[in-house]
């Protein structure tokens, strides 16, 4: 005899078993339809240039900042502390300061600017489509430099001395010297930060998650926030979609990591 509570197990594992089988046969069909998707053009868009430009600014300011704090200077030590204050603070407290500094009616930005006359009125940073992007980038530059400092700072202290006093027995100016000298002997450092850099700020989702909320549709989100968007955020619904997309988004961050494994060339050591 067969109870009725067990028929409806039965027949509920039957039907897990065939919905199992006919999810395995259409996956690979979510990146056909993740290719048709209106929004992953300009997803993808957003994506290369929020990568491209935080990791080129903060490489540039990051270079500047670690050869001051390789100096000897009064407070070099506070600064050093000062520097590495955003980076062990959350991103999401991080990310939720800079909301309120660029709110449209309370935030401190809009009439500071107009105080020094750059601005004529306010701006809503967060909610006009040209300055969105902008201001993220502003906040994702902010959160990279302390990391991207210490490690340039890192390479410049393992610059030899002599070297620079060779330099300047060779009557080698101070830019001869910087280009032929500092940058050769600072590249490991610099590709290592990059590399690292991009991992990081593509992987962001507080950051763009926190200051773009407010605004509908995928407009300024990135890979990792469409990805979440898509499963359980937007009108889709689509669990498999954003399955098939962060699979994409995983195999872009192995590339990255092989790119990074050849840039320090890791190998084990020989016997």
């Amino acid at each position: 005899m067969v109870y009725p509570a067990a028929r409806l197990v039965q027949a509920s594992l039957s039907q897990y078993s065939v919905t199992g089988l006919y999810q395995g046969w259409v996956g690979p069909r979510n990146y056909a339809r993740l290719l048709q998707q209106e929004a992953l053009a300009t997803v993808v868009m957003n994506t290369v240039v929020w990568v491209a430009v935080i990791v080129a600014v903060t490489l540039l300011i990051s270079l500047a900042l670690a050869q001051l704090l390789d100096k000897r200077f009064p407070g070099r030590r506070l600064v050093r502390w000062a520097l590495i204050v955003p980076w062990a603070a959350s991103l999401i407290m991080t990310s939720k300061l800079f909301v309120w500094i660029y709110d449209y009616y309370f935030g401190i930005l809009n009439p500071l600017l107009q105080s020094l006359g750059v601005l004529a009125h306010p701006v809503d940073w967060l909610g006009d489509d040209s300055t969105v992007m902008g201001a993220m980038i502003a906040v994702g530059v902010f959160v990279s430099l302390p990391f991207t400092s210490y490690v340039l700072l890192a390479g410049l202290q393992t610059i030899p001395v002599d070297v620079y006093e060779a330099a300047r027995v060779d009557g080698a100016s101070a830019w001869r010297t910087y280009r032929s000298v500092t940058l050769p002997l600072l590249r490991p450092a610099l590709l290592v930060a990059a590399v690292l850099n991009i991992i990081y700020v593509f992987n962001s989702f507080p950051i763009v998650w926190t200051l773009n909320d407010r605004n509908p549709g995928f407009g300024h989100d990135t890979m990792i926030t469409y990805m979440y968007k898509i499963a359980f955020k937007s009108s889709l619904r689509d669990v498999g979609l954003a399955a098939a997309l962060g699979v994409v988004n995983v195999a872009l961050i192995l590339v990255a990591v092989v790119v990074y494994l050849r840039t320090v060339r890791w190998q084990e050591p020989e016997a």
